[in-house]
């Protein structure tokens, strides 16, 4: 099956002959036929399954085939509402890539930066307007947005959205929107509550449920160390020095460990950035793009931050913290093992971690493979043996670590908070 066969008009043909698309993937051949025909799609599948293409390449082809957009000033037809920055900026731009010999126009809106640049391309004219959800209800209550010209609706990651306390906001978007619509759901994962919002989106829809032969934990090579916690950030440069690797995602389970990370690293003479919900949005934008240019070798972020992120060819996952909800797991690995990809992850479990990763393989249906050889094993003593003591001195303090050596023993905890359930709020967006 190529593109051209799912009858993809010649100006998006073209577009996606550059990007160096021939053949679509499983969802895509399945979701674009659907699509094309007007229907409604519910769609169910792993990230990096090409499921933006899916989408956008159908609506580009509705838009430009359709003689009334031409006529007038632009008006925005076509929302997407996404739960982060990052993905929202990544689906604008798989838009402008696929729809470059279109004329089409799209722009994206999200929160942690001014507005007057994104009022201004909004003033200016917009076919296709991508969107977090806090940004969009903000824009329209200023009145710098209608969606009463809304035809194509997509909800993209409809689970992390729920998980990140998006629900009112959906809600409030939904009652402005026309009945009559062409409605897109799309959601990895499908508990009760995701099902129930989906029925309150669709009309009469089809469902695309994309299933690998291999999921995309059995894909990826995976291992896990014992560690103690007080030693994680040692074994981490331990790794990262032995074998350099050319493109390394550190996964933190919160922002504050995130930056202590990236301070020992960088102690360490290892260049690192770290990217949450704490940082600017011009430094996430910086960090993502300097990781994505290989300027810098090693990316740590917390979950919320890292959707969105995609960088081909990932040498590297670990799972510095281990999730306490396990489906994180396998979209924290699934980072490096894109699409058809294969891909390496390790994880660092603690002694309070462990039944977090019973949880994770019971999810996974596998044993995550043990490393029982190296220097920071759970239980063994980093610390010297204690001098005897003169006089009933108390016991001399441990020097500061110097970070021009290579002893690994020399090097601080960096990580001491317990694990906790993650708190999927606004502000981490």
């Amino acid at each position: 099956m190529t593109f051209k066969e799912l009858h993809i008009i010649k100006p998006i043909l073209r577009a996606l002959t550059e990007k160096g698309y021939t053949n679509p993937t499983p969802i895509q051949e399945q979701s674009i036929p659907i699509l094309l025909k007007g229907k409604d799609l519910l769609g169910s599948a792993q990230t990096g399954t090409g499921k933006t293409a899916a989408f956008s390449v159908p609506i580009l082809q509705h838009l430009y085939l359709d003689p009334n957009i031409k006529k007038g000033r632009r008006k925005i037809r076509v929302l997407v509402v996404t739960p982060t920055r990052e993905l929202a900026i990544q689906i604008a731009d798989s838009f402008s890539d696929y729809g470059k010999y279109t004329g089409l126009k799209n722009t994206v809106i999200f929160g942690g930066v001014k507005q007057k640049s994104q009022t201004d391309a909004l003033r200016r004219g917009v076919d296709i307007l991508v969107a977090t959800p806090g940004r969009l209800l903000d824009l329209m209550s200023q009145g710098f947005i209608s969606l009463r010209d809304i035809e194509y609706f997509v909800l993209d990651e409809a689970d992390h959205m729920l998980d990140m306390g998006f629900i009112h906001d959906i809600r409030k978007i939904l009652v402005k929107l026309p009945a009559k619509r062409q409605s897109l759901f799309f959601s990895a994962t499908m508990p009760r509550n995701i099902v129930e919002l989906s029925k309150k989106i669709l009309g009469s829809y089809e469902r695309v449920s994309i299933q690998p032969k291999q999921t995309t934990a059995e894909r990826v090579s995976q291992a896990v160390y014992f560690v103690n916690k007080s030693n994680k950030v040692k074994l981490l440069i331990h790794i990262l020095q032995e074998k350099p690797i050319d493109s390394v995602l550190v996964f933190s389970r919160t922002k504050h460990g995130a930056n202590k990370i990236v301070k020992q690293l960088d102690k360490a003479g290892i260049q690192s950035e770290a990217i949450h919900g704490n940082k600017s949005q011009v430094a996430r934008q910086k960090a993502l793009s300097n990781f994505k240019k290989g300027t810098t070798k090693v990316l740590v972020a917390t979950d919320i931050a890292a959707r969105g992120i995609d960088v081909s060819e990932l040498s590297l996952v670990v799972n510095y913290d281990l999730p306490n909800i396990s489906e994180t797991y396998v979209h924290r690995v699934g980072r490096t093992g894109r699409a058809k990809a294969s891909g390496l992850a390790i994880s660092f479990c603690s002694a309070d971690e462990k039944p977090y990763l019973r949880d994770i393989e019971k999810l996974i249906k596998q044993k995550v493979p043990i490393i029982h050889e190296h220097p920071f094993l759970e239980g063994k003593d980093d610390i010297s043996p204690k001098q005897p003591q003169r006089g009933g001195r108390k016991p001399q303090q441990r020097r500061k670590p110097n970070s021009n050596s290579n002893n690994q023993k020399n090097f601080n905890s960096s990580h001491n908070n317990k694990p906790r359930k993650q708190n999927w709020r606004r502000r981490n967006q």
